[in-house]
């Protein structure tokens, strides 16, 4: 702190704020070198929130492992085929081995736990898939049935 004298003869009392802002200018050079650095990226694959309709005829190749609940607990069907838990992995082995693309696609019903999505999907990865996708959910058909809104959007 300074002291000055004035022309009334009273003291004032001013503080040297130099030095303080030498240390804020320094620590916002710290952070902002720090905050880029620091930030993580995941990559993730999401299904379009608007797919595009595919013709009825149209033949896909694409392999959909679903997890839907059941009497005993989750229940699980490739492309439609019911598989028992205890097979899925040797069932998912047997249709990616021949296959130059190992993607699959994970339905899992609201319903049921995420465990159980989480076995499909260790189970997917035992057998050989490279690259795990969530399939897109079912879109309300009908007249009056309203479009899915974007995730990070309010209407």
């Amino acid at each position: 702190m300074s002291m000055a004298a004035n022309q009334g003869g009273s003291l004032t009392n001013e503080p040297n704020v130099t030095p303080m802002i030498d240390v804020l200018l320094v620590l916002l050079i710290i952070f902002m070198m720090i905050i880029p650095m620091s930030r993580k990226a995941l990559d993730v694959q999401l299904p379009d929130p608007t797919p595009s309709v595919q013709p009825a005829n149209n033949v896909s190749n694409q392999i959909v492992l679903e997890v839907v609940p059941g009497a005993t607990g989750a229940e699980y069907a490739i492309n439609r085929e019911k598989v028992a838990p205890d097979r899925l992995q040797t069932r998912i082995k047997e249709i990616y081995d021949p296959r130059p693309e190992k993607i699959i696609f994970i339905k899992g019903d609201p319903t049921v736990t995420f465990q159980d999505v989480i076995f499909a999907m260790d189970a997917a990865r035992g057998g050989g898939v490279k690259v795990i996708g969530s399939a897109p959910k079912e879109q309300p058909a009908g007249p009056g049935a309203a479009p899915a809104a974007r995730p990070g959007k309010r209407k």
